[in-house]
């Protein structure tokens, strides 16, 4: 199997990049009517859910570009989609971005066409998660952490650990943790786990939680076996993390600022917190695709993304950090506080999330790369594997559930005589 997937998964994750790329836009021509873009929940609003929040409406009134917005849950579901084609842009997190490059599924950006390029932070404007060789495949958009959700009603003072979610355990109420908390629905987690025993099992040597040689991972496995004991659902959706919350009984979770912002303002028993152990988190760039029908209505979108009010409002409303640092002040939704609230001190305390390759600099080049990632967290959450038949090599649209990763690899550059894909009835 190991063999196969090596094969299948060259599109995604063998990160081999050949010649000096250059942007395909020159100039910017009349804008075409729309621009579609896949992005993260949260990401895109037009004031349908508080009329406050609207960063879409006069960007289509003011260019004629009608903006059309898929939403998608995880980075596999965003690669998934942009095999497909027919989107303009992407918000891609920074174990997707690279994987679109090496790909060839997104193109190099002209930072002279985009005006408010100057005004980004310098810590990220040329962060290797969406700049290979001096070359730019987007523009930053927003970053942020992935935090510690908890009730409060059953834990009075916030966690110290993440240990609430990874180890079997009484929790303050003097119930027990298990069927009570929630792990992300993503081979990316594992590197959560990996954080975790950095602090804890200081002998494994762990430096960095995306590079892990086959002792460390294995040790990141077995600790994510043990939570899948615990785990009630692995989430992907924020709307039914949302509800899990709130209805469900779930007490303890890996989350987004979004899901906490939500809670909190609908006024339920909700607080984050950073544990002992630190955080993973993500850093978004807004991509554009390699042969993208509307450019000058993408160009112009990424222009405006990067207006200090834009970047503020989706602050505000996801519980993010903006990349343009005068977002930070003069914002109403955001106010001055904002961005020491979400955390704008802590960027460099924060692991962001990146693909995980084979040759590696803290474990002598001999790092598990994400194929092995993707096919074993399907093993922990309960995949198993068998083979696809040909005439749906290509062409499946497999339904999400938990562990349902594979389906991005039937979208391109597979062979047309089968391929493996997870075997749970729900799967399909």
């Amino acid at each position: 199997m190991n063999s196969f997937l090596k094969s299948c998964t060259a599109l995604t994750v063998a990160l081999v990049f050949s010649g000096q790329a250059v942007a395909q836009v020159k100039e910017l021509g009349k804008g075409e009517g729309q621009v579609n873009i896949v992005a993260w929940p949260g990401y895109i609003e037009r004031g349908e859910t508080d009329k406050a929040y609207d960063w879409v409406s006069a960007f289509e009134k003011d260019t004629g570009c009608k903006v059309n917005v898929k939403t998608a849950n995880t980075s596999d579901e965003m690669v998934s989609l942009m095999n497909e084609g027919g989107f303009d842009l992407v918000t891609a997190s920074g174990d997707a971005s690279l994987r679109l490059v090496a790909g060839k599924r997104v193109q190099p950006i002209n930072t002279d066409l985009i005006p408010s390029w100057k005004t980004v932070d310098d810590r990220i404007k040329d962060a290797p998660w969406f700049t290979v060789d001096k070359v730019h495949y987007g523009v930053p958009y927003q970053w942020g952490p992935n935090i510690l959700m908890y009730n409060t009603e059953v834990f009075k003072e916030a966690p110290k650990s993440w240990n609430v979610v990874f180890e079997e355990m009484k929790l303050p109420d003097g119930k027990s943790n298990k069927g009570r908390v929630q792990a992300y629905d993503g081979p990316i987690h594992i590197a959560d786990a990996a954080n975790y025993l950095m602090f804890h099992k200081p002998e494994l040597s762990i430096k960095d939680p995306y590079e892990l040689n086959e002792t460390q991972y294995k040790a990141a496995l077995d600790l994510l076996r043990t939570q899948r004991t615990l785990v009630g659902r692995y989430w992907h959706d924020a709307a039914i993390q949302i509800d899990d919350f709130q209805n469900e009984g779930v007490v303890a979770s890996g989350s987004w600022p979004y899901q906490v912002n939500a809670l909190v303002a609908a006024k339920k028993p909700v607080a984050a917190t950073v544990p002992e152990e630190g955080v993973t988190g993500w850093a978004d760039t807004t991509m554009m695709e390699a042969d993208a029908a509307h450019p000058n209505c993408a160009y112009m979108w990424l222009e405006h993304s990067l207006s200090p009010k834009v970047q503020g409002d989706v602050s505000a409303w996801f519980g993010s950090l903006p990349v343009v640092p005068a977002a930070c002040k003069g914002n109403e939704l955001l106010t001055d506080e904002g961005c020491k609230t979400n955390g704008y001190d802590n960027f460099d305390k924060i692991k962001f999330w990146k693909t995980p390759v084979s040759k590696c600099a803290t474990q002598g080049d001999q790092c598990v790369p994400y194929y092995r990632w993707v096919s074993d967290y399907i093993g922990v959450v309960g995949g198993r594997w068998c083979l696809l038949p040909s005439p749906f090599v290509g062409r499946v649209d497999a339904k999400r559930r938990g562990g349902g990763l594979p389906h991005s690899w039937l979208r391109r550059g597979l062979p047309q005589e089968g391929g493996m894909v997870s075997c749970e009835p729900a799967f399909f």
